[in-house]
């Protein structure tokens, strides 16, 4: 098979097209081919791959991908190429998110290797040294070690360069500003923290109020510096389409992402209420 190839021209054309007619940008993560798949149909503009979104196909909370247990980048290029990118039509565009922080692999390699295999968009969250919390003892560590948010920001500067369309994250302020003044990216995404409900999900208590309040607070803040940056919201209360609604309602995004919300949660309630019809028949 030939997988449908797109540019960054293209995906930008398109994108931009949709906030001239005001209508919300739609990302999700996807795990494997089956949720991609559906995503797309259902209208998604891109879907996202990260190690993240693997593990959590595979049962585990999305945060797993913290712990040292795989090589983030081989599971995001791997299954991006052959699970993902096979089963597209190509009407939405794949964003790989890659670490950045990989001593062991080159960047540009990364980069032309996702183009060569059609992917033509790039994000820093595979993970981010953004997650961690920088008064605390590991984020210290990890910086003294070498893993820094600089390497995460020179990564999506090189791939622009290089025609990707970049899709920066990062979880406070200062790493908002930091990422968008020096990179520039296409979109930024607030991530407001981890996605709250099913079995893996995370309640810090936020309502959906308070993530919008947060996430507008950034977007205000960062258009000083990147006037056109495309905004999209993601994570904490943002569970629900009504959630999502409400974000739209109540802040200056122009569109949101989705990974547990259209991917873990929903697979968990549909495959558990029919598996238990299944289970509960009785011979009459």
């Amino acid at each position: 098979m030939i997988v449908p190839r797109t540019s960054r021209e293209e995906i930008l054309s398109k994108l931009k097209s949709k906030i001239a007619k005001d209508i919300p940008i739609f990302i999700a993560s996807a795990g494997n081919g089956l949720v991609a798949q559906l995503l797309e149909s259902a209208g998604a503009d891109c879907v996202n791959t990260f190690s993240g979104a693997r593990l959590r196909a595979n049962g585990m909370g999305t945060m797993s991908m913290l712990w040292p247990i795989l090589d983030s980048n081989k599971q995001t290029l791997d299954y991006t190429e052959q699970d993902i990118l096979p089963a597209m039509k190509g009407d939405a565009f794949v964003c790989a998110c890659v670490n950045a922080n990989d001593p062991l692999r080159d960047m540009i390699s990364v980069i032309e290797r996702l183009k060569g295999m059609g992917v033509f968009s790039i994000s820093n969250i595979g993970p981010s040294i953004s997650y961690v919390d920088k008064d605390s003892q590991i984020f210290k560590v990890l910086n003294k070690s070498g893993i820094t948010f600089d390497h995460e920001v020179e990564m999506l500067k090189v791939a622009k360069e290089r025609g990707m369309v970049t899709i920066a994250l990062a979880f406070d302020e200062e790493d908002s500003a930091k990422v968008v003044a020096e990179a520039q990216p296409d979109i930024f995404c607030f991530h407001a923290g981890t996605t709250k409900g099913g079995l893996k999900g995370y309640d810090s208590g936020e309502t959906i109020a308070e993530t919008a309040a947060r996430t507008e607070a950034v977007n205000q803040m960062l258009r000083k510096s990147k006037a056109d940056v495309i905004l999209i919201a993601h994570g904490a209360a943002l569970e629900t389409p009504e959630d999502a609604q409400f974000i739209l309602d109540n802040t200056s995004c122009h569109g949101i992402w989705t990974g547990s919300s259209t991917e873990r949660i929903p697979i968990e309630q549909a495959v558990f209420s029919t598996a238990k019809r299944f289970a509960d028949l009785r011979r009459s």
